[in-house]
Protein backbone atom coordinates (compact mmCIF):
# COMPACT_ATOMS: atom_id res chain seq x y z
CA UNK A 1 0.00 0.00 0.00
CA UNK A 2 3.13 2.05 1.13
CA UNK A 3 4.55 1.63 -2.34
CA UNK A 4 1.21 2.74 -4.59
CA UNK A 5 0.59 5.58 -2.52
CA UNK A 6 4.43 7.00 -3.06
CA UNK A 7 3.94 6.06 -7.04
CA UNK A 8 1.00 7.94 -6.97
CA UNK A 9 2.47 10.50 -4.94
CA UNK A 10 5.59 10.82 -7.28
CA UNK A 11 2.70 10.84 -10.04
CA UNK A 12 0.95 13.83 -8.86
CA UNK A 13 4.95 15.34 -8.18
CA UNK A 14 5.90 14.71 -11.52
CA UNK A 15 2.93 15.99 -13.30
CA UNK A 16 2.55 19.52 -11.35
CA UNK A 17 5.93 19.76 -12.46
CA UNK A 18 7.13 22.83 -14.54
CA UNK A 19 9.63 21.96 -17.11
CA UNK A 20 8.12 24.57 -19.04
CA UNK A 21 8.43 27.85 -17.03
CA UNK A 22 6.99 31.14 -17.71
CA UNK A 23 10.04 33.62 -17.87
CA UNK A 24 10.56 37.02 -17.16
CA UNK A 25 12.26 38.84 -20.08
CA UNK A 26 12.54 42.40 -21.23
CA UNK A 27 9.18 43.81 -22.48
CA UNK A 28 7.35 41.01 -20.20
CA UNK A 29 6.45 37.04 -19.77
CA UNK A 30 6.66 34.49 -22.28
CA UNK A 31 6.58 30.87 -22.36
CA UNK A 32 8.15 28.77 -25.49
CA UNK A 33 7.10 25.30 -27.27
CA UNK A 34 8.47 21.95 -26.96
CA UNK A 35 10.62 21.12 -30.22
CA UNK A 36 10.32 17.45 -31.72
CA UNK A 37 13.67 16.56 -29.57
CA UNK A 38 12.93 15.59 -25.96
CA UNK A 39 14.09 18.21 -23.59
CA UNK A 40 14.06 21.01 -26.25
CA UNK A 41 12.05 23.71 -26.24
CA UNK A 42 12.14 26.82 -28.73
CA UNK A 43 10.76 30.03 -27.99
CA UNK A 44 10.22 31.77 -31.52
CA UNK A 45 9.23 35.56 -32.50
CA UNK A 46 10.31 37.08 -29.69
CA UNK A 47 10.68 40.79 -29.54
CA UNK A 48 13.67 42.52 -29.01
CA UNK A 49 13.10 46.23 -30.18
CA UNK A 50 10.04 48.00 -31.40
CA UNK A 51 9.01 47.78 -34.56
CA UNK A 52 11.16 50.10 -36.86
CA UNK A 53 8.47 51.59 -38.73
CA UNK A 54 6.67 54.75 -39.42
CA UNK A 55 8.90 57.64 -37.41
CA UNK A 56 11.16 55.20 -36.39
CA UNK A 57 11.97 53.95 -39.96
CA UNK A 58 15.79 54.08 -40.32
CA UNK A 59 16.20 54.96 -36.90
CA UNK A 60 18.32 52.77 -34.50
CA UNK A 61 16.69 49.88 -32.83
CA UNK A 62 14.64 51.54 -30.43
CA UNK A 63 13.04 49.67 -26.96
CA UNK A 64 10.77 46.34 -27.36
CA UNK A 65 6.87 47.62 -26.26
CA UNK A 66 5.69 45.74 -23.36
CA UNK A 67 3.43 43.67 -23.71
CA UNK A 68 0.56 42.21 -21.25
CA UNK A 69 0.13 38.36 -20.04
CA UNK A 70 2.04 35.51 -21.01
CA UNK A 71 3.56 35.72 -24.58
CA UNK A 72 3.05 31.93 -26.02
CA UNK A 73 5.77 32.23 -28.19
CA UNK A 74 4.62 29.55 -30.96
CA UNK A 75 5.29 31.47 -34.19
CA UNK A 76 8.44 32.73 -36.13
CA UNK A 77 8.42 36.65 -36.41
CA UNK A 78 8.11 38.32 -39.77
CA UNK A 79 10.89 38.04 -42.12
CA UNK A 80 12.76 41.58 -43.33
CA UNK A 81 11.35 42.98 -46.02
CA UNK A 82 12.96 41.98 -49.40
CA UNK A 83 12.35 40.44 -52.78
CA UNK A 84 10.46 38.37 -53.84
CA UNK A 85 11.71 34.63 -54.04
CA UNK A 86 10.91 32.50 -56.88
CA UNK A 87 10.85 29.16 -57.96
CA UNK A 88 14.88 27.83 -58.75
CA UNK A 89 18.23 27.95 -57.28
CA UNK A 90 18.64 28.57 -53.37
CA UNK A 91 14.96 29.32 -53.42
CA UNK A 92 14.31 25.30 -54.71
CA UNK A 93 17.78 24.38 -51.64
CA UNK A 94 15.82 25.61 -48.93
CA UNK A 95 11.79 25.74 -49.80
CA UNK A 96 10.61 28.84 -49.34
CA UNK A 97 6.92 29.86 -49.06
CA UNK A 98 5.79 28.53 -45.69
CA UNK A 99 7.37 32.28 -43.95
CA UNK A 100 5.10 34.68 -42.40
CA UNK A 101 4.93 38.18 -45.12
CA UNK A 102 8.07 40.22 -45.19
CA UNK A 103 7.57 43.16 -43.48
CA UNK A 104 9.10 46.40 -42.07
CA UNK A 105 8.14 44.94 -39.01
CA UNK A 106 11.08 42.27 -38.35
CA UNK A 107 12.61 42.56 -35.22
CA UNK A 108 12.30 39.34 -33.85
CA UNK A 109 14.77 36.25 -32.22
CA UNK A 110 13.91 32.67 -31.69
CA UNK A 111 15.60 30.81 -28.98
CA UNK A 112 16.54 26.59 -28.72
CA UNK A 113 17.57 25.86 -25.04
CA UNK A 114 17.18 22.56 -23.01
CA UNK A 115 17.05 24.67 -19.66
CA UNK A 116 14.47 27.19 -19.60
CA UNK A 117 14.49 29.01 -16.42
CA UNK A 118 17.79 27.63 -15.14
CA UNK A 119 19.61 30.61 -14.58
CA UNK A 120 22.14 28.37 -12.67
CA UNK A 121 23.03 26.74 -15.65
CA UNK A 122 25.20 29.06 -17.53
CA UNK A 123 25.12 26.69 -21.43
CA UNK A 124 27.48 28.01 -23.20
CA UNK A 125 25.53 30.67 -26.10
CA UNK A 126 25.56 31.23 -29.93
CA UNK A 127 24.24 34.15 -32.06
CA UNK A 128 23.97 33.28 -35.78
CA UNK A 129 23.91 35.93 -38.03
CA UNK A 130 22.19 34.80 -41.53
CA UNK A 131 23.52 35.93 -44.83
CA UNK A 132 21.69 36.85 -48.27
CA UNK A 133 24.08 39.90 -49.12
CA UNK A 134 22.79 41.98 -46.79
CA UNK A 135 19.96 42.09 -48.94
CA UNK A 136 17.87 39.06 -48.02
CA UNK A 137 17.05 36.49 -45.71
CA UNK A 138 15.53 35.69 -42.46
CA UNK A 139 16.84 33.96 -39.22
CA UNK A 140 13.89 31.46 -39.29
CA UNK A 141 14.68 30.06 -42.60
CA UNK A 142 14.49 26.25 -42.47
CA UNK A 143 17.98 25.23 -42.68
CA UNK A 144 18.80 27.45 -39.41
CA UNK A 145 16.82 24.70 -37.18
CA UNK A 146 18.99 25.09 -33.94
CA UNK A 147 17.38 21.98 -32.26
CA UNK A 148 20.47 20.18 -32.76
CA UNK A 149 22.49 22.71 -31.36
CA UNK A 150 20.57 22.90 -28.07
CA UNK A 151 20.87 19.01 -27.77
CA UNK A 152 24.82 19.39 -27.62
CA UNK A 153 24.05 21.98 -24.88
CA UNK A 154 24.37 24.97 -26.60
CA UNK A 155 21.62 27.87 -26.45
CA UNK A 156 20.90 29.24 -30.66
CA UNK A 157 19.84 32.45 -30.91
CA UNK A 158 18.73 33.37 -34.45
CA UNK A 159 16.96 36.45 -35.09
CA UNK A 160 16.10 39.35 -38.12
CA UNK A 161 17.39 42.38 -39.39
CA UNK A 162 16.99 45.04 -41.58
CA UNK A 163 18.33 44.60 -45.19
CA UNK A 164 18.42 46.35 -48.64
CA UNK A 165 17.42 50.15 -48.42
CA UNK A 166 15.88 49.45 -44.99
CA UNK A 167 18.59 48.16 -43.47
CA UNK A 168 21.30 50.46 -44.75
CA UNK A 169 20.01 53.57 -46.61
CA UNK A 170 22.66 56.50 -46.38
CA UNK A 171 20.70 59.83 -46.66
CA UNK A 172 21.69 63.63 -45.65
CA UNK A 173 19.02 64.19 -43.58
CA UNK A 174 19.57 61.48 -41.81
CA UNK A 175 22.66 62.33 -40.68
CA UNK A 176 21.40 65.62 -39.79
CA UNK A 177 18.96 64.05 -36.85
CA UNK A 178 21.60 61.18 -35.88
CA UNK A 179 23.07 62.52 -32.46
CA UNK A 180 26.21 60.70 -33.94
CA UNK A 181 25.55 62.30 -37.45
CA UNK A 182 25.63 59.45 -39.01
CA UNK A 183 23.03 57.15 -41.56
CA UNK A 184 23.09 53.96 -43.00
CA UNK A 185 24.21 50.50 -40.42
CA UNK A 186 20.88 50.62 -39.29
CA UNK A 187 20.99 46.35 -39.81
CA UNK A 188 24.54 46.25 -37.61
CA UNK A 189 22.60 48.31 -35.32
CA UNK A 190 20.16 45.78 -35.42
CA UNK A 191 22.32 42.62 -34.64
CA UNK A 192 24.35 44.76 -32.00
CA UNK A 193 20.86 45.10 -30.56
CA UNK A 194 20.17 41.52 -30.53
CA UNK A 195 23.24 41.05 -28.98
CA UNK A 196 22.72 43.00 -26.20
CA UNK A 197 19.30 41.26 -25.80
CA UNK A 198 21.22 38.17 -25.35
CA UNK A 199 23.42 39.61 -22.74
CA UNK A 200 20.20 41.28 -20.93
CA UNK A 201 17.86 38.08 -21.18
CA UNK A 202 19.85 34.83 -21.66
CA UNK A 203 19.93 33.74 -18.34
CA UNK A 204 16.30 33.03 -18.27
CA UNK A 205 16.56 30.40 -20.91
CA UNK A 206 19.99 28.55 -19.15
CA UNK A 207 22.42 30.41 -21.13
CA UNK A 208 25.70 32.16 -19.89
CA UNK A 209 25.69 36.19 -20.82
CA UNK A 210 29.69 35.89 -20.67
CA UNK A 211 30.17 32.75 -22.92
CA UNK A 212 28.51 34.49 -26.01
CA UNK A 213 29.70 32.94 -29.73
CA UNK A 214 28.51 34.86 -32.74
CA UNK A 215 28.62 33.03 -36.73
CA UNK A 216 27.34 33.53 -39.74
CA UNK A 217 27.67 32.84 -43.64
CA UNK A 218 28.30 34.77 -46.38
CA UNK A 219 26.25 38.17 -45.43
CA UNK A 220 26.16 36.94 -42.00
CA UNK A 221 30.12 36.04 -42.09
CA UNK A 222 30.55 39.63 -43.39
CA UNK A 223 28.33 40.79 -40.62
CA UNK A 224 30.33 38.53 -37.90
CA UNK A 225 33.59 40.59 -39.66
CA UNK A 226 31.72 43.96 -38.99
CA UNK A 227 30.82 43.19 -35.22
CA UNK A 228 34.34 42.07 -34.73
CA UNK A 229 35.46 45.59 -35.99
CA UNK A 230 33.36 47.48 -34.03
CA UNK A 231 33.57 49.17 -31.04
CA UNK A 232 30.04 48.97 -30.39
CA UNK A 233 30.16 45.27 -29.64
CA UNK A 234 32.88 44.86 -27.92
CA UNK A 235 32.42 43.07 -24.76
CA UNK A 236 29.08 41.64 -26.38
CA UNK A 237 31.05 37.94 -27.62
CA UNK A 238 33.44 35.89 -26.59
CA UNK A 239 34.28 33.70 -29.68
CA UNK A 240 33.48 34.38 -33.40
CA UNK A 241 32.93 32.20 -36.43
CA UNK A 242 32.90 33.23 -39.88
CA UNK A 243 31.72 31.32 -42.73
CA UNK A 244 32.36 31.85 -46.52
CA UNK A 245 33.23 35.77 -46.07
CA UNK A 246 36.70 35.15 -47.01
CA UNK A 247 39.68 36.33 -44.59
CA UNK A 248 41.73 39.50 -45.45
CA UNK A 249 40.94 40.84 -48.35
CA UNK A 250 41.62 45.05 -49.33
CA UNK A 251 44.85 44.80 -47.39
CA UNK A 252 46.34 41.43 -48.71
CA UNK A 253 49.00 39.46 -46.85
CA UNK A 254 51.67 36.70 -48.16
CA UNK A 255 49.18 34.25 -48.98
CA UNK A 256 47.30 36.13 -51.14
CA UNK A 257 49.71 37.82 -52.87
CA UNK A 258 51.20 34.87 -53.85
CA UNK A 259 47.93 33.82 -55.06
CA UNK A 260 47.26 33.83 -59.25
CA UNK A 261 44.48 36.44 -59.11
CA UNK A 262 42.56 33.82 -61.55
CA UNK A 263 42.35 32.02 -58.72
CA UNK A 264 41.14 34.52 -55.71
CA UNK A 265 37.47 35.17 -54.59
CA UNK A 266 36.20 38.03 -55.78
CA UNK A 267 34.82 39.11 -52.53
CA UNK A 268 38.95 39.12 -51.30
CA UNK A 269 40.02 41.86 -54.68
CA UNK A 270 40.25 45.28 -53.79
CA UNK A 271 37.52 47.57 -54.24
CA UNK A 272 36.17 51.06 -53.72
CA UNK A 273 33.57 50.90 -51.43
CA UNK A 274 31.45 54.36 -51.55
CA UNK A 275 32.25 56.61 -48.42
CA UNK A 276 28.83 57.86 -46.36
CA UNK A 277 28.96 60.99 -47.84
CA UNK A 278 28.79 59.73 -51.58
CA UNK A 279 26.58 56.66 -50.49
CA UNK A 280 23.95 59.82 -49.10
CA UNK A 281 24.69 61.82 -52.03
CA UNK A 282 23.60 59.00 -54.65
CA UNK A 283 19.97 58.32 -52.15
CA UNK A 284 19.23 62.37 -51.86
CA UNK A 285 19.02 62.43 -55.94
CA UNK A 286 16.96 59.36 -55.69
CA UNK A 287 14.36 60.24 -53.43
CA UNK A 288 14.71 63.84 -54.87
CA UNK A 289 13.73 62.88 -58.16
CA UNK A 290 10.82 60.40 -56.91
CA UNK A 291 9.71 64.05 -55.14
CA UNK A 292 10.36 62.75 -51.50
CA UNK A 293 12.48 65.71 -51.03
CA UNK A 294 12.59 65.46 -47.36
CA UNK A 295 12.44 63.01 -44.41
CA UNK A 296 8.58 63.37 -43.46
CA UNK A 297 7.50 62.14 -46.92
CA UNK A 298 10.30 58.93 -46.99
CA UNK A 299 8.86 57.93 -43.77
CA UNK A 300 5.71 58.45 -44.49
CA UNK A 301 6.19 56.84 -48.40
CA UNK A 302 5.32 53.14 -48.33
CA UNK A 303 7.13 49.92 -48.15
CA UNK A 304 6.85 49.19 -51.45
CA UNK A 305 7.74 52.62 -53.13
CA UNK A 306 10.99 52.91 -50.64
CA UNK A 307 12.00 49.45 -51.71
CA UNK A 308 11.25 49.78 -55.86
CA UNK A 309 12.32 53.39 -55.74
CA UNK A 310 16.22 52.89 -56.53
CA UNK A 311 15.19 50.35 -59.51
CA UNK A 312 12.74 52.41 -61.20
CA UNK A 313 15.11 55.56 -60.99
CA UNK A 314 17.69 53.62 -62.74
CA UNK A 315 15.48 52.09 -65.39
CA UNK A 316 14.22 55.84 -66.18
CA UNK A 317 17.00 57.44 -65.95
CA UNK A 318 19.76 55.42 -66.77
CA UNK A 319 21.75 56.54 -64.04
CA UNK A 320 23.44 53.15 -61.41
CA UNK A 321 23.33 54.12 -57.79
CA UNK A 322 24.00 51.70 -55.11
CA UNK A 323 20.13 51.54 -54.52
CA UNK A 324 19.94 49.88 -57.60
CA UNK A 325 23.12 47.86 -57.94
CA UNK A 326 22.65 45.41 -54.95
CA UNK A 327 25.83 45.68 -53.99
CA UNK A 328 24.64 46.44 -50.01
CA UNK A 329 27.69 46.91 -47.61
CA UNK A 330 28.60 48.37 -44.10
CA UNK A 331 29.56 51.84 -44.63
CA UNK A 332 32.68 53.02 -41.95
CA UNK A 333 30.83 55.87 -40.58
CA UNK A 334 33.10 56.63 -37.71
CA UNK A 335 30.71 55.32 -34.93
CA UNK A 336 29.70 51.93 -36.13
CA UNK A 337 32.55 51.34 -38.01
CA UNK A 338 35.69 53.92 -37.76
CA UNK A 339 37.75 51.67 -40.55
CA UNK A 340 37.13 48.64 -42.33
CA UNK A 341 37.72 44.83 -41.16
CA UNK A 342 41.17 44.85 -42.87
CA UNK A 343 42.07 48.09 -41.41
CA UNK A 344 41.58 47.01 -37.90
CA UNK A 345 43.10 43.90 -38.63
CA UNK A 346 46.41 45.12 -39.60
CA UNK A 347 46.33 47.88 -36.89
CA UNK A 348 45.04 45.35 -34.15
CA UNK A 349 42.12 46.58 -33.23
CA UNK A 350 39.68 43.52 -34.06
CA UNK A 351 37.69 41.89 -31.04
CA UNK A 352 40.39 39.76 -29.38
CA UNK A 353 38.80 36.67 -29.39
CA UNK A 354 39.50 32.87 -30.92
CA UNK A 355 37.93 32.46 -34.29
CA UNK A 356 37.20 29.96 -36.79
CA UNK A 357 37.14 30.58 -40.68
CA UNK A 358 36.27 28.96 -43.52
CA UNK A 359 35.08 28.53 -46.57
CA UNK A 360 33.41 25.75 -49.17
CA UNK A 361 34.63 23.74 -52.10
CA UNK A 362 32.49 25.46 -54.54
CA UNK A 363 32.10 28.74 -53.06
CA UNK A 364 32.39 32.18 -54.68
CA UNK A 365 36.17 31.46 -55.83
CA UNK A 366 38.88 30.43 -54.00
CA UNK A 367 39.25 32.20 -50.22
CA UNK A 368 42.05 30.33 -49.01
CA UNK A 369 45.07 32.56 -49.11
CA UNK A 370 42.93 35.48 -47.66
CA UNK A 371 41.77 33.10 -44.67
CA UNK A 372 45.42 32.02 -44.44
CA UNK A 373 46.10 35.38 -44.16
CA UNK A 374 43.65 35.85 -41.55
CA UNK A 375 45.12 33.36 -39.46
CA UNK A 376 48.67 34.99 -39.11
CA UNK A 377 47.39 37.84 -38.62
CA UNK A 378 45.60 36.63 -35.71
CA UNK A 379 48.78 34.86 -34.97
CA UNK A 380 50.44 37.88 -34.77
CA UNK A 381 48.23 39.51 -32.09
CA UNK A 382 48.45 36.56 -30.05
CA UNK A 383 45.10 34.89 -30.72
CA UNK A 384 44.50 31.75 -32.96
CA UNK A 385 42.52 31.04 -35.53
CA UNK A 386 41.14 27.36 -36.54
CA UNK A 387 40.43 27.35 -40.81
CA UNK A 388 38.56 24.78 -42.48
CA UNK A 389 36.96 23.40 -46.32
CA UNK A 390 33.91 21.96 -46.72
CA UNK A 391 34.26 19.92 -49.68
CA UNK A 392 31.67 16.96 -49.71
CA UNK A 393 29.28 17.76 -53.14
CA UNK A 394 25.48 17.93 -51.80
CA UNK A 395 24.25 14.47 -53.01
CA UNK A 396 20.84 15.28 -55.59
CA UNK A 397 17.98 12.89 -56.52
CA UNK A 398 18.92 13.12 -60.08
CA UNK A 399 16.39 16.89 -60.52
CA UNK A 400 18.03 19.69 -62.94
CA UNK A 401 18.12 23.52 -62.16
CA UNK A 402 19.06 22.63 -58.65
CA UNK A 403 22.65 23.69 -56.93
CA UNK A 404 25.34 21.34 -57.15
CA UNK A 405 28.76 20.57 -55.69
CA UNK A 406 30.24 21.65 -52.46
CA UNK A 407 28.34 25.33 -53.62
CA UNK A 408 28.21 28.71 -51.52
CA UNK A 409 26.10 28.04 -48.25
CA UNK A 410 25.72 24.20 -48.87
CA UNK A 411 27.66 23.51 -45.47
CA UNK A 412 24.82 25.28 -43.26
CA UNK A 413 22.61 21.82 -43.80
CA UNK A 414 25.50 19.61 -41.70
CA UNK A 415 26.57 22.74 -39.52
CA UNK A 416 22.42 22.38 -38.34
CA UNK A 417 21.88 19.23 -38.87
CA UNK A 418 18.90 20.48 -40.20
CA UNK A 419 18.63 17.54 -42.94
CA UNK A 420 14.90 16.69 -42.10
CA UNK A 421 13.73 20.11 -43.77
CA UNK A 422 15.65 19.26 -46.94
CA UNK A 423 14.59 17.27 -50.04
CA UNK A 424 18.03 15.83 -50.52
CA UNK A 425 18.75 12.57 -50.34
CA UNK A 426 21.26 12.58 -47.13
CA UNK A 427 23.05 9.43 -46.96
CA UNK A 428 24.37 7.78 -43.90
CA UNK A 429 28.08 9.18 -44.78
CA UNK A 430 26.38 12.76 -44.90
CA UNK A 431 24.82 12.29 -41.01
CA UNK A 432 28.13 11.22 -40.47
CA UNK A 433 29.99 14.40 -41.38
CA UNK A 434 27.16 16.53 -39.88
CA UNK A 435 27.96 15.02 -36.90
CA UNK A 436 31.24 15.84 -36.95
CA UNK A 437 30.84 18.98 -38.17
CA UNK A 438 27.97 20.04 -35.60
CA UNK A 439 29.94 18.62 -32.54
CA UNK A 440 33.43 20.98 -33.66
CA UNK A 441 31.43 24.09 -33.62
CA UNK A 442 29.16 23.51 -30.12
CA UNK A 443 32.74 22.83 -29.21
CA UNK A 444 34.26 25.83 -30.56
CA UNK A 445 31.38 27.36 -28.65
CA UNK A 446 31.67 25.90 -25.27
CA UNK A 447 35.64 25.94 -25.26
CA UNK A 448 36.91 27.91 -28.02
CA UNK A 449 38.59 24.83 -29.43
CA UNK A 450 36.42 22.88 -31.66
CA UNK A 451 38.47 19.27 -30.76
CA UNK A 452 36.62 19.66 -27.13
CA UNK A 453 38.79 19.59 -23.75
CA UNK A 454 40.81 16.56 -24.58
CA UNK A 455 42.62 17.88 -27.76
CA UNK A 456 42.28 16.22 -31.23
CA UNK A 457 43.77 16.35 -34.97
CA UNK A 458 42.43 19.92 -36.02
CA UNK A 459 45.29 22.27 -34.85
CA UNK A 460 44.89 26.17 -35.63
CA UNK A 461 46.70 27.57 -39.04
CA UNK A 462 49.37 29.08 -37.94
CA UNK A 463 53.19 30.09 -39.98
CA UNK A 464 54.20 26.83 -39.04
CA UNK A 465 51.55 24.87 -40.15
CA UNK A 466 48.71 26.80 -42.46
CA UNK A 467 46.73 23.76 -42.95
CA UNK A 468 42.88 23.52 -42.74
CA UNK A 469 40.53 20.75 -41.48
CA UNK A 470 38.86 19.21 -44.62
CA UNK A 471 35.31 18.04 -43.84
CA UNK A 472 34.76 15.73 -46.77
CA UNK A 473 33.53 11.69 -47.44
CA UNK A 474 35.88 9.04 -48.94
CA UNK A 475 35.21 7.24 -52.21
CA UNK A 476 33.35 5.20 -50.01
CA UNK A 477 30.38 7.44 -48.80
CA UNK A 478 32.63 7.37 -45.75
CA UNK A 479 32.77 10.66 -43.31
CA UNK A 480 37.09 10.86 -43.85
CA UNK A 481 37.88 14.51 -42.80
CA UNK A 482 41.37 15.51 -41.87
CA UNK A 483 43.80 18.54 -42.27
CA UNK A 484 45.30 18.95 -45.20
CA UNK A 485 45.58 21.92 -48.05
CA UNK A 486 42.44 23.31 -49.44
CA UNK A 487 41.18 21.60 -52.22
CA UNK A 488 40.60 23.38 -55.48
CA UNK A 489 37.39 22.69 -57.82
Amino acid sequence: MKKILFFALSLLLFSCSKPNPVLTIEGGKIQGVQAGSQGVYIYRGIPFAAPPIKELRWKAPQPVIPWEGVKIADTFGHPPFQAVHYPGGYTTEWGYGNESAYSEDCLYLNVWTTAPGQTDRKLPVALWIFGGGLREGWGSEPEFDGEAWAGKEVVLVTFNYRVGVFGFLTHPELSAESPEGVSGNYGILDQIEALKWVKKNIAQFGGDPNNVTIFGQSAGGRSTKTLCASPLARGLFNKAIIMSASGLATVPGPATAAASPSTISSSMRSFAPLTLQESAQQTKEVMDWAGLTNLEKMRAASTEVIFTVGGIYQSVTGNRTWMSSGLISPIVDGYVLKESFDDAAVNNNLANVPYMIGFTLNDSGNMAPGIVDFCLNREEAGDKAYAYQFARPLPTDGRENVLKGAFHSSDLWYVFQSFKNSWRPWTDGDWALSEVMLTAWTNFAKYANPNGLNGGEWTPCTKDNSKFMLFKLNENSVEHSEMGDPLQQ
